[in-house]
């Protein structure tokens, strides 16, 4: 059976690695590249690595997309979502190919690396944390993300073993609180939302009390989420809304860190989504070292 992590990688579109790919190198190099002139096109080799221990490897698809398009070849010495360590310095993969594109693609597909692999490491730490206390729902992302980068930071969240969330407006609809104050109430925000969506949606619903989180479960909402409560009033909630509307799930935000999350774990809490996955996730410390070429032999005399 191929592990999870690397079959997140079949869920990328090959046209969206190839786009972001060159989008990249384009914000990158938009005109000549004068350094280019130093090193020319004679084949090296360069060392990619990972200087962060114990961290989880995501986003090579990525990584090796940049590379691709500028004619290099990357092998990779461990898979997508392993665990890196615990040794100071890694070697990870080794990327091939002239000179000037190794160096063309260093920058972009490094940022790419990084950025993925910490978000992936993050929530890999959150799941054992919630596995550990042997809590049975779902530790999710949220659309918290940064502009143009949604879909690698999303496929890290996969990598390291969370809920991705909804992908984005035209998914899953959540009614907010300035949904609810726009359209006069949230049973009549529920109607408006279930009557353009139909079955084939979820409606989740913002609620800052137990009485709004009443009203929006009558009103058919399919998620509830509890939004900035207080572990205490949270468990207390939850509880009296799972006997009322068995079936309704029951989400968990605002305020929860790493160093909290074990106080917002109850039976009655199917999904606890957090911010921190992606604002202000530490990032991965990634490298690549081009190796100098070997000394020719001297000619005899």
């Amino acid at each position: 059976m191929v592990p999870a992590s690397v079959a997140a990688a079949h869920s990328i579109p090959p046209q969206a690695l190839t786009r972001l790919a060159r989008e990249w190198l384009e914000e990158d190099t938009p005109n000549f590249d004068p350094a280019g002139v130093c090193v020319g096109s004679r084949e090296v080799e360069a060392r990619l690595l990972c200087k962060t221990a114990d961290s989880i490897l995501a986003g090579s698809p990525f990584f090796t997309a940049v590379f691709q398009e500028l004619g290099c070849t990357v092998h990779w010495l461990l898979q997508e979502g392993s665990e890196i360590g615990p040794d100071g310095v890694t070697l990870t993969a080794v990327v091939r190919g002239p000179a000037r594109c190794v160096l063309l693609g260093e920058r972009p597909a490094l940022n790419c690396l990084a950025r993925a692999s910490g978000i992936a490491t993050r929530c890999s730490q959150l799941r054992a944390m919630a596995a550990a206390s042997g809590w049975r729902g779902e530790v999710a992302g949220t659309r918290k993300t940064t502009p143009g980068f949604r879909l690698v930071e999303k496929y890290a969240m996969l990598v390291g073993g969370v809920s991705m969330h909804r992908q984005d407006l035209s998914g899953m609809v959540m009614l907010k609180d300035n949904h609810v104050w726009a359209s006069g109430s949230i049973t009549q925000a529920v109607k408006a939302a279930r009557s353009v969506c139909g079955f084939s949606s979820r409606i989740e619903v913002e609620s800052g009390s137990t009485e709004e989180a009443r009203e929006a479960a009558a009103a058919g909402a399919d998620i509830i989420m509890l939004d900035n409560f207080r572990p205490q009033a949270l468990h207390a909630a939850a509880q009296a809304l799972k006997q009322e509307f068995p079936s309704t799930l029951i989400e968990a935000s605002g305020g929860v860190i790493p160093e909290n999350l074990c106080q917002y774990l109850s039976p009655h809490v199917d999904i606890i989504s957090l911010g921190c996955i992606t604002q202000g996730c530490p990032v991965v410390d990634f490298s690549l070292k081009v190796q100098k070429p070997a000394s020719q032999p001297k000619l005899q005399q």
